[in-house]
C-alpha cells in the first residue's frame, strides 16, 4: 500500500511539474543535433531527485553525503536546463558532488591516484549518461533495467544497499517512462533527470563494487559504455571536438539516418543490456572471461555497424 501511495504521489508531482514547465516555458526546442522534431517539456526527470529526496526523509536521512552530492548535481543541472552555464562551473560542481559520494563510500582514505582515477571514471559515466539521453525511452528504459538488476543482486546475491531506495527509484522510473516512453513524448528528462539518475546509479553500482570488491559488475553499463567510448574514439579519429554535441552514437544513427522508431531503438538497447546481465548471472563463475568476451563482441558489432551505415550519417552543423 505504501508504494501504491508513493506511486500516485509521484504521478501528481510529475503533473505539477508539467504545469510549472508550461508556465515558465521550460521546453526543449528541436535543433540540428536533435533526434526529435516537436517542442517538448524539458526537465521531467526531476522526479528522480524528488524520489530520492522522499527516501532520504522517510529513511531517517540515510546516505547523507550521497544525497548532498545528488543535490549539487541536480541543482546545477536544473539551472543549466533553464539557462546554460559555463562548462568550468558545471565540471567543478560535478567533481565536488563526486567527492561527497566518495566520502559516503569512505573512499577518500584511498591513495590519491585511486581518487583521481575514480573522479575521472565517475565524471565520465555521468556525462556519458547525459549524452545518451537523446531519444524517447532510452534513459528511463535503460535505467529501469539496471535498477531491476541491482534489486535482483541485492535480494539474491549480496545485500549492498537499502532495498527501499531501489524500490522508490524504480517507482520514479515507471512514472517517468509513462510520459517519456512513447512515440510522442510528453516530456524529456533534461539535464536534471539524466544527471540525477546517472549519479544515483553510479552510487548504487559503486556501492556494489566496493561491497563485493568485484569490478566485473561494471558490465551492467556495457551497452552504454561501449557505444560511448568507441564513439569518442571514432570522433577523435575524425579529428572532431568531442566536447561538442553530435549525432554519431549508434542509437542516433538508427533513429535519424535509418528512421527506426525511437521506441524500437530504446527497446533494442534495453533487450541487449538485459541479455548481457542475465548472461553475467549464468556465467558468474567465469565473470572476467565473460566481461572480456562481451566487450569484445560489442566492439565488433559497433565496428560492423559503423562500417555499414556511417556513410548515411548527416553531420549536424
Amino acid at each position: 500500500m505504501k508504494y501504491l501511495i508513493l506511486f500516485v504521489i509521484f504521478f501528481i508531482l510529475q503533473f505539477l511539474y508539467f504545469k510549472i514547465a508550461n508556465k515558465f516555458n521550460i521546453i526543449d526546442k528541436p535543433n540540428q543535433r536533435s533526434s526529435h522534431k516537436d517542442v517538448t517539456l524539458r526537465g521531467g526527470g526531476i522526479i528522480f531527485y524528488i524520489g530520492v529526496l522522499s527516501y532520504f526523509i522517510m529513511s531517517g536521512f540515510q546516505y547523507p553525503w550521497f544525497f548532498a552530492g545528488l543535490t549539487l548535481i541536480a541543482g546545477i543541472s536544473f539551472v543549466d536546463d533553464l539557462q546554460p552555464r559555463s562548462a568550468t562551473l558545471r565540471l567543478f560542481i560535478h567533481f565536488s558532488a563526486i567527492l561527497l559520494m566518495f566520502y559516503q563510500w569512505n573512499g577518500l582514505s584511498y591513495s590519491w591516484y585511486f581518487i583521481i582515477a575514480g573522479l575521472v571514471l565517475c565524471a565520465g559515466i555521468l556525462n556519458v549518461y547525459n549524452f545518451m539521453d537523446g531519444i524517447n525511452g532510452i534513459t528511463g528504459g535503460y535505467s529501469l533495467i539496471l535498477i531491476f538488476a541491482l534489486w535482483y543482486i541485492n535480494n539474491y546475491q549480496v545485500i549492498f544497499i537499502d532495498n527501499e531506495l531501489l524500490h522508490i527509484i524504480g517507482l520514479t522510473l515507471l512514472v517517468f517512462n509513462f510520459f517519456n516512453f512513447r512515440t510522442n513524448a510528453k516530456c524529456f528528462a533534461g539535464d536534471i533527470g539524466a544527471m540525477s539518475i546517472a549519479f544515483t546509479l553510479v552510487f548504487l553500482l559503486g556501492t556494489l563494487i566496493i561491497t563485493t570488491k568485484d569490478f566485473s559488475y561494471i558490465i551492467l553499463l556495457g551497452i552504454y559504455g561501449v557505444d560511448a567510448v568507441l564513439t569518442i574514439i571514432h570522433r577523435l579519429m575524425l579529428k572532431e571536438n568531442i566536447l561538442v554535441a553530435h549525432r554519431m552514437h549508434i542509437y542516433q544513427i538508427m533513429a535519424n539516418e535509418l528512421n527506426i522508431p525511437h521506441i524500437i531503438v530504446s527497446l533494442i538497447y534495453m533487450l541487449l543490456q538485459t541479455i548481457i546481465i542475465i548472461g553475467l548471472f549464468i556465467a558468474f563463475e567465469y565473470k572476467w572471461l565473460y566481461l572480456v568476451c562481451v566487450l569484445l563482441l560489442l566492439s565488433i558489432v559497433y565496428m560492423i555497424f559503423i562500417k555499414k551505415y556511417f556513410h548515411l550519417y548527416q553531420p549536424s552543423s
